[in-house]
């Protein structure tokens, strides 16, 4: 799951390659239309992605 805090956009995927197609397509959406200086936003903008990750369990023997 991905949550943009700029933008009220919210997606999900399967895998961390999908969600980055997902986040690029909601912002588009988002945006479509709009001046992104309206959101704060500069002409071109980047975008950046941080992410958590839960530890996989470890087996104990």
């Amino acid at each position: 799951m991905a949550e943009c805090f700029d933008l009220p956009a919210v997606t999900q995927a399967a895998t961390l390659d999908e969600l980055m197609s997902n986040v690029k397509q909601a912002i588009a959406l988002q945006l479509e239309g709009e001046n992104p200086a309206d959101f704060g936003l500069a002409p071109g903008a980047s975008i950046l992605a941080s992410y958590e990750l839960e530890p996989e369990p470890q087996a104990h023997a």
